[in-house]
């Protein structure tokens, strides 16, 4: 069960236990290995090495976004979509070992494969078939991750015709019609997706439009690109039951207070994100969680339990590799600096959801902006109407919306909406600005490359008002 030809039914005593191999836990591994520490990781699935992200999630997605967007009429789609598939599956399979070799190189790092339960406070069993082995660390690192959650709704259990995130990936056959529960950012990515592909898509979302964190206007400007490429959409639908029959699978949903359904071939749950801590013991180490599962961590990633931290998405934080990878600096901070680092620190943190064109975003909407009082300027455009940023027109997809919030009375930015190609590149020189104090007429007046997309930014801060 172990490596480095540890005897099955031993003791260890570490400086650091990780549990989980997700981006924060496996990062401070080796940061604390090459500073002298004995480090013990844990990992209960071969098929995890590395984490979510490059296993199931961000990389994974992304190879099926980018092959799907790249799909041309005449391609036969169950080709097309298993070849891309095994794409993804070599390229993950690639990163998933040099994950692996990154940490088995180290020879201060030990490699467990099994499953591990807290025996007592940083006091870890871990089982993998007939032999366990007993950890003990000065410091112990929660670094599981989380799963979908699985909605109580009759007959939403996964299998068959239904699937969550990560088991859609490997769909087969492909599906000519698939439905989508949920309307939050995996559901739409999962719906541009797949639509690119060749299914036809319906989205069942309980809110009254999708996006409702955004403004109305770059809300409506997603909406109507996923519906040019062929998602419906249907709001204020509350779905009560799904169905997996012979031929395909059916979805019960009320609307208007009218039951209604629709029928696929395969059915996506998704509805958000649980933590992975069932068998963890959690309470046996003194270790609290909120009413949603999630372990609770103070600024610094404490967790009730003297010694035990907490990282990444199984603290309940902003579900993103990158500030699980922030994680581990603070923990770094704390083990080998001088403890200031606090998430606290964090500002101007971007996202982007991958839909087609992407959507990325930093900082306020115009909406909250003026919730919380700020003198509101707006600096708004179509992306086809931005004469000095081509590159969208040159890819040939000029679809999107770039929007500006300036704080009128400093002339900082509060935030942005960029919806067009390249955006999830974009999204960052603005995060970067926000972070700085750049002003919006710095950032408006400052040099980019010719043409790309940032060249966006010189047009549209020059309308803010």
């Amino acid at each position: 069960m172990a490596e480095n030809n540890h005897d099955a039914d031993s003791h260890e005593h570490m400086d650091l236990l990780v549990i989980g191999w997700g981006k924060g836990g496996k990062t401070l591994a080796g940061t604390m290995a090459r500073a002298g520490k004995r480090v013990a990781v844990v990992e209960q699935s071969d098929a995890m090495i590395g984490g979510s992200c490059i296993n199931i999630a961000c990389i994974p997605t992304k190879i099926l976004v980018h092959d799907a967007e790249n799909k041309r009429d005449d391609d036969d789609t169950d080709e097309y979509f298993a070849k891309a598939v095994k794409r993804r599956d070599t390229l993950t399979g690639a990163m998933r070992k040099k994950n692996f070799s990154m940490l088995d190189d180290l020879d201060s790092v030990l490699l467990v494969s099994g499953r591990a339960e807290f025996t007592g406070e940083r006091e870890v069993l871990v089982t993998g078939g007939d032999d366990t082995m007993q950890i003990t660390a000065d410091t112990v690192v929660v670094n599981t991750g989380s799963l979908a959650n699985i909605p109580p709704i009759d007959g939403a259990t996964l299998g068959g015709r239904i699937y969550d995130s990560e088991a859609l990936q490997h769909v087969s056959p492909f599906p000519k019609r698939l439905v989508v529960v949920g309307g939050g950012y995996i559901g739409l990515e999962f719906a541009s997706m797949f639509t690119h592909f060749g299914s036809q898509v319906t989205v069942l979302d309980r809110g009254e439009r999708p996006l409702a964190n955004e403004d109305a206007d770059v809300a409506e400007v997603v909406a109507q690109a996923l519906a040019d490429d062929g998602v419906t959409i249907i709001n204020e639908a509350s779905v009560t039951a799904v169905a997996d029959g012979t031929d395909q699978a059916t979805v019960t949903y009320e609307v208007g207070g009218e039951e209604k359904q629709v029928d696929a071939e395969a059915v996506l749950l998704a509805v958000g994100r649980a933590p992975t801590t069932e068998g963890l013991g959690l309470g046996k180490a003194g270790i609290e969680t909120d009413k949603r599962g999630f372990i609770t961590v103070d600024e610094h990633l404490r967790t009730s339990a003297e010694g035990v931290f907490a990282v990444g998405d199984v603290n309940g934080g902003p579900m993103f590799t990158y500030i699980s990878l922030d994680d581990n600096r603070i923990l770094a901070d704390q083990l080998l600096g001088d403890g200031k680092r606090t998430t606290a620190d964090r500002s101007a943190v971007p996202y982007t959801m991958f839909l087609t064109p992407p959507v990325a975003r930093v900082g306020l909407s115009e909406a909250a902006a003026r919730e919380q009082g700020y003198d509101v300027k707006v600096g708004a455009k179509a992306m086809a109407d931005i004469a000095a940023a081509p590159r969208a027109k040159i890819e040939g997809d000029p679809r999107g919306i770039v929007k500006f919030v300036v704080d009128g009375a400093t002339d900082h930015i509060l935030g942005a909406a960029l919806v067009h190609v390249h955006s999830q590149e974009v999204i960052n020189t603005v995060a970067l600005a926000m972070r700085h104090n750049v002003t919006a007429t710095e950032l408006r007046d400052t040099i980019y490359t010719h043409p790309s997309a940032t060249e966006a930014l010189n047009e549209v801060l020059g309308v803010v008002k």
